[in-house]
């Protein structure tokens, strides 16, 4: 019997973390995370390792490691699809929705990269691919007034994973950074401030969900989001 990798997924129910985990799951071992079990329940599948965790805390990512490694025994790929999103001028963005921004669209994944990197060597030396996969944003590119605090949050998380693609490469792990145009997943409805403004018509999601787990298939490191298909 052939190898089966065993993949995490973060923010499996919501849109393109569902979407992703769909397209993965055949060929892989699963680990599907979101904060709510309920909705976690409906969106993962029997076969799936379901965990409700909430990234924000600062425990929750070795703990999501531990969890794939107490079930699976391995970890090979992980693919962060959990984020948030605030609408707000500079002047009006307060410092409790920039650390909740930065809380979760930065330190999040940089606290899972760090937790999982032992397991991702392992993967490396067994003869293995891994990889570590996070869904930044066309803002990390370029920033959109009335959205400075995400903005500064998905490029910072954009410039961590640059440098740790440096870093962690010879190690046999490949970093990928994904950086999806405005998606119709119904995040802005759920932004934890401010209101979205009309926003033009987003990119299918199934089209988006496509493209990164090609990305993950094909070897890539990044998807600029001139590349994704309108």
């Amino acid at each position: 019997m052939s190898y089966r990798p065993s993949v995490l997924v973060t923010g499996a129910t919501g849109v393109l973390g569902q979407g992703i985990a769909e397209l993965l799951r055949p060929s892989v071992r699963l680990t599907v995370t979101g904060r709510d079990q309920d909705r976690l329940a409906a969106a993962s599948a029997p076969t799936d390792l379901a965990v409700a965790a909430d990234l924000a805390r600062s425990n929750a990512a070795p703990e999501l490691i531990d969890s794939a490694m107490a079930a699976y025994g391995d970890l090979d790929g992980i693919v962060v699809a959990s984020g948030a999103v605030a609408f707000g001028s500079v002047e009006d963005t307060t410092d409790d929705v920039s650390i909740r921004l930065f809380t979760i669209n930065t330190l999040a994944p940089m606290r899972l990269l760090r937790a999982a990197l032992p397991a991702l060597r392992r993967s490396a030396e067994q003869g293995r691919s891994p990889y570590f996969c996070a869904i930044s944003a066309v803002v990390a590119e370029h920033p959109v007034a009335g959205m400075p605090a995400y903005s500064a949050s998905k490029a910072a998380l954009s410039a961590h994973l640059a440098a740790a693609r440096r870093e962690v490469r010879r190690q046999g792990i490949r970093v990928i950074d994904v950086r999806p145009p405005h998606t119709e997943t119904g995040l802005p409805e759920r932004a934890i401030a401010g209101t979205a403004p009309q926003l033009p018509i987003g990119l299918d999601p199934s089209a988006v969900c496509t493209r990164i787990v090609a990305a993950i298939h094909n070897g890539e490191t990044e998807v600029a989001a001139a590349e994704f298909a309108s």
